[in-house]
C-alpha cells in the first residue's frame, strides 16, 4: 500500500483550525489608506503600518512612474552581476543621512537586511544575544548564522545583564540583536541601557527599526535618534514599506560595515535588485520625510488622543504599554481575538485579529496613521463599546 507522502499537510491544517490559529488573506481594493476599501466595503484601515500615509501619496506614485518610464520595471539582476541604477545610489545615500551614518545598502526587503546582515556577520564560534519578542526575520537570521543563540526575557536588563556575564566569555564575537518597536506589542527597548552593556562586554549590538523610522525621534530618523544614541557604534536595520510608504529593506551603519556586507551577505549578493519604481518612491518619501515634519507631529497628535480615548472610554479593556502607533487590546484566547475582529469589521472597522504563534497572547491590533480623524477614532470606540 503506497503512502502519501503529503498526507500531513491536511491533518496539520486541520490542527490549526481547531486551535483557531487559522489565517486567509482578505481582498483590498484600490489605494491604500486611512479607508480602504476591502471586499466591498469602506473600513476605516487600522489594520495597516502605513503610519505617515505616504503609500498613497501623489508624489510616491509619480516618482515611481518616472523611474519606470525611464529604467523600465525590473533591475534583471543582482546588483553587482547585472550593474546597479545610481538610483540605488541616491537612495543609500539619502538614508545614511537620515539616519546620520556614514554609509546603508539597500536590500530587496527587510527581512532578507536581516538574514543577510546577522549570517554574515557572526557565525559558529560566536554568540548572539536576542530578546524573545524579536520579529521573525531577526530570529531566522539568527538560525541561519549558526551562531549559538541565546534569548533574554523581553526587554528585561537584569535577565540580559545576567546572561552577558554568564556566557560571553565562551565566544568570539558577540552580537544582541533586538526590535527598537516591537510590531505586535508597540514598546520600545531600552536602547541606551543595552548599548551600555554591549560596551561593557565588547559587543555588537544591531536594532531594527522597521517600526520606528519615519516616526520616532526629531527627524523620523528613528529609536536610535528618540534615545540620542546617533554617534553611538551599532548596526541598524529598517524597512521602506512602512511609515516610508515602499518596498525594500536597508543596513546602516559605518563605511566599512556596508563594503563588508556588499561583498558577504548572501541576501544582497545573490537576490535581484530593488525595482525603480520602489527605489524611486522610497527616495521620494524620505524627502518628504526630511521636509515635512508636521506630518510625523500630526501622527503623534493621533496617538496620543486614541490612546487617552481608549484609556477614558474603555475602562474594562486591557490596553498594552506602547510608545509607539502600535495600540494592542489583549484578550483571554485566540476565539475571543477572532470574534472581536469580526464584529470590528461588521461595524466597519479593519483592525486585526493577533493570535499565537504570532504573540504569545491573543489581541487586536491598532495601528494609528496620520491620516485618520477624530470621526474615525470616534468609530472604533462606539464599536469596541457595542462588543459584549
Amino acid at each position: 500500500m503506497l503512502i502519501d507522502p503529503y498526507s500531513w499537510i491536511d491533518k496539520s491544517l486541520e490542527t490549526i483550525h481547531k486551535a483557531d490559529w487559522y489565517r486567509s488573506v482578505q481582498t483590498i481594493q484600490g489605494r491604500p489608506g486611512a479607508i480602504v476599501q476591502l471586499e466591498g466595503r469602506s473600513l476605516i484601515n487600522f489594520a495597516s503600518n502605513d503610519y505617515l500615509g505616504l503609500a498613497g501619496d501623489a508624489r510616491l506614485i509619480q516618482a515611481a512612474i518616472a523611474a519606470t518610464k525611464e529604467f523600465g520595471t525590473g533591475s534583471t539582476g543582482s546588483r553587482l552581476l547585472s550593474g546597479h541604477r545610481e538610483l540605488h545610489r541616491q537612495l543609500e545615500s539619502a538614508i545614511a543621512s537620515l539616519k546620520n551614518t556614514e554609509d546603508a545598502l539597500v536590500f530587496s526587503s527587510g527581512y532578507l537586511a536581516n538574514i543577510g546582515a546577522i549570517a554574515s556577520i557572526v557565525g559558529k564560534r560566536d554568540l548572539i544575544l536576542s530578546d524573545q519578542y524579536n520579529h521573525s526575520s531577526l530570529k531566522n537570521g539568527a538560525l541561519l548564522s549558526g551562531a549559538t543563540v541565546i534569548e533574554y526575557t523581553h526587554c528585561n536588563l537584569a535577565d540580559f545583564k545576567t546572561k552577558l556575564q554568564q556566557n560571553r566569555q565562551q565566544y568570539r564575537r558577540c552580537l544582541i540583536i533586538t526590535d527598537s518597536v516591537f510590531s505586535m506589542d508597540g514598546d520600545l527597548c531600552p536602547l541606551p541601557s543595552i548599548l551600555d552593556l554591549a560596551e561593557e562586554f565588547n559587543c555588537m549590538l544591531l536594532v531594527d527599526e522597521a517600526h520606528a523610522t519615519g516616526v520616532m525621534g526629531k527627524n523620523g530618523a528613528g529609536v536610535v535618534e528618540h534615545f540620542g544614541c546617533t554617534q553611538r557604534p551599532l548596526i541598524q536595520i529598517g524597512t521602506l514599506s512602512k511609515a516610508l510608504g515602499s518596498l525594500g529593506g536597508y543596513v546602516a551603519g559605518s563605511a566599512s560595515l556596508i563594503d563588508f556586507l556588499r561583498n558577504r551577505a548572501p541576501s544582497w549578493i545573490y537576490t535581484t535588485a530593488l525595482s525603480p519604481a520602489d527605489t524611486a518612491a522610497a527616495l521620494a518619501a524620505i524627502n518628504i520625510v526630511k521636509q515635512e515634519p508636521e506630518r510625523r507631529n500630526h501622527l503623534w497628535r493621533n496617538i496620543n488622543n486614541l490612546k487617552q480615548f481608549l484609556i477614558e472610554e474603555l475602562p474594562n479593556w486591557e490596553l498594552l504599554p506602547s510608545e509607539s502607533p502600535i495600540l494592542c487590546l489583549r484578550l483571554p484566547t485566540p476565539a475571543d481575538a477572532v470574534k472581536v475582529g469580526q464584529q470590528l469589521k461588521i461595524a466597519g472597522i479593519f483592525a486585526p485579529a493577533i493570535r499565537p504563534p504570532t504573540v504569545n497572547s491573543s489581541r487586536i491590533r491598532i495601528s494609528v496613521m496620520a491620516t485618520h480623524n477624530k470621526g474615525d477614532f470616534e468609530q472604533l470606540l462606539e464599536a469596541l463599546k457595542s462588543i459584549k
